[in-house]
């Protein structure tokens, strides 16, 4: 099946897909022998031979992975302050994986990485409507009046936010667990959105994506997803 030049490139950890038209545009890449400058060249990788720079590209095996974010580390393949970074939980060899969507510092829970960039679009892109189901540990006794304006939507930012649904767990006097499901998941939404009802997060995981739970995995471990698992996440809704 022929594929996009710069796609092909990407996907062999060449570079990205913006820098690969670089490579195009400035004739460093061959097909077939011949230099190929013009973008959107499309190449079949199974019959065609690529080169960058006179070396071949071979297809990259695409890997899945499942992690358990722990709170105290950043969503990056490196920090400049020297924090640690979810790849410090990982095996070397996949420093070129890269996370689909992000969790903030303090934040917890499930964590796709990956090499595929369709699969990580499919995840992260607001069109698509993939669910993603958070855990939220608040200061503070709850009711659901408190939290109806979660599903009806807030302005913070000069963005609205909105939950799709909001369950309250559990309630006392000092604290309360609230579970809330997004659609978008614009940055750092689920603390925004109680940022706007003037309520202080404890503590926040991310215990589902699509119909993939955290379960059993702890903090700091992590598991390769199924075929049956891959195939859940881009089924069409």
């Amino acid at each position: 099946m022929a594929v996009r030049l710069q796609k092909i490139l990407a996907e062999a950890g060449v570079a990205s897909r913006r820098a690969s038209e670089t490579l195009i545009q400035a004739g460093r890449v061959r097909v077939n022998g011949v230099v190929v400058r013009q973008l959107g060249t499309k190449v079949d990788p199974a019959q065609d031979t690529v080169m960058v720079d006179g070396r071949p590209v071979r297809p990259r095996r695409k890997l899945y992975v499942a992690l358990h974010k722990p709170t105290g580390c950043i969503c990056s393949r490196r920090d400049e302050a020297g924090r640690p970074t979810v790849f410090d939980f990982l095996p070397a060899e996949w420093r070129n994986l890269y996370p689909v969507g992000r969790l903030d510092y303090n934040s917890e829970g499930l964590l796709f990485l990956t090499n595929d960039g369709d699969f990580a679009l499919r995840l992260t892109h607001p069109r698509y409507g993939v669910r993603k189901r958070y855990r939220v540990v608040t200061e503070g006794r709850l009711d659901a009046e408190r939290l109806s304006p979660l599903t009806r939507g807030v302005w913070q930012g000069g963005e609205r936010l909105r939950a799709t649904r909001v369950r309250l767990v559990s309630t006392s006097n000092t604290r309360s667990v609230v579970e809330l499901e997004l659609a978008e998941g614009r940055n750092r939404e689920v603390r925004r959105l109680f940022e706007a009802l003037g309520l202080s997060v404890l503590r926040l995981e991310r215990t589902q994506i699509g119909p993939i739970t955290l379960g059993q995995l702890r903090p700091g471990r992590w598991r390769t997803l199924t075929e049956a698992e891959i195939r859940s996440l881009l089924k069409p809704l």
